[in-house]
């Protein structure tokens, strides 16, 4: 390895084990998971740390809101964190750019090592709560109309667990297109502009600094900071974050997600809409005698999604679902 990761935890592994797991480790963001250990990144390098994973503890989701976080606007709208608590309580926090990255993290997590809890102590103490909430708010015998259309949706659930990926897709495609969209395509090429000066004054002040010009260390640390920050806040124009290109992704996350479900018993919903999170919402939704047919929840289910909106205040597990399905609901026109 060039760069081995630094031990974390109390126990550590041998280098040649080290390096090997670090190979295979699956990926996420700037983060990894390895049959070994998990890989933590600093504020700047990627996965330069490492906890193995008999030591972690817990690992879970943090969201740091800024203003305008409930709205999306803005360029730090939300700023996402995945916390490792190991040993005896230590903890790192690593920071992330998207926030689907810790949820993907946490989803393979619950799979291979689902004995790890993924949750803070209070958010574990939170889902109890509104566990016990929600049991009070359902009906204790469900129609004979509405235990079929439960049915139904768990099924479906099932066929969209045979390949998840194409949930995750449709839902980061639906968000992407969303935020390109709705941003201000002067915010782009204000990011370019800056970009490009800064690459200017990267090679001014290399140029004047080589030549012993005391002054060029100054363009020199501006050029790189211009570069690097842009760089890496997703808000220049590039092949791949613009509109044309959020379009076709979309519409190919659609035709994927259509190919998948075609053939056997018509799905419930739309295909646009097939996600895991809006089949649960929907067998909520019945389960508290709201509607009787899945149709009928998926109507009930579109309801509450307008009524959603920056004033709303509501709980972070209730956030995580609705800023996860609503861009697809709002691409579409609810239709």
């Amino acid at each position: 390895m060039i760069f081995k990761p630094r031990q974390l935890s109390r126990e550590g592994l041998s280098p040649e084990a080290l390096a090997a797991d670090k190979k295979a480790c699956k990926r996420f963001g700037p983060c990894g998971v390895g049959k070994e250990a998990l890989y933590l990144n600093s504020f700047y390098i990627d996965r330069c740390f490492y906890v193995v994973l008999p030591s972690v503890r817990r690992v879970f989701k943090r969201v740091a809101m800024s203003k305008g976080g409930f709205t999306g606007k803005g360029m730090f709208a939300s700023i996402p964190y995945l916390v490792v608590e190991y040993d005896s309580g230590k903890q790192k926090q690593c920071n992330f750019k998207r926030e689907d990255d810790v949820d993907r993290l946490l989803e393979y997590m619950a799979r291979v090592l689902p004995d790890i809890p993924r949750y803070s102590a209070e958010g574990e103490r939170r889902l109890a709560e509104k566990a016990a909430r929600e049991a009070s708010r359902y009906l204790p015998e469900l129609s004979p109309q509405a235990q079929k259309a439960w049915d139904d949706l768990e099924k479906a659930k099932t066929r969209l667990a045979e390949d998840p990926a194409l949930s995750g897709r449709l839902a980061r495609a639906a968000k992407a297109k969303r935020t390109i969209d709705q941003a201000n395509p002067a915010y782009k090429w204000v990011a370019l502009t800056i970009v490009v000066l800064g690459a200017a004054a990267l090679v001014y002040g290399l140029w004047s600094w080589l030549n012993k010009d005391g002054t060029g260390v100054y363009f020199l640390l501006f050029g790189l900071a211009a570069v690097f920050f842009f760089s890496g806040a997703n808000v220049l124009p590039t092949a791949r974050n613009n509109k044309k290109a959020a379009a076709r992704e979309w519409e190919e996350a659609k035709a994927a997600m259509g190919s998948h479900l075609s053939g056997g018993k018509k799905f419930p919903v739309p295909c646009q809409y097939a996600h895991p999170v809006v089949l649960e919402r929907m067998i909520r939704i019945l389960r508290e005698g709201r509607a009787q047919t899945a149709d009928e929840a998926l109507e009930v289910l579109k309801n509450d999604l307008r009524a959603l909106n920056a004033s709303v205040q509501v709980e972070q597990e209730e956030y995580d679902e609705v800023v996860c399905i609503k861009p697809m609901f709002l691409l579409c026109e609810y239709q």
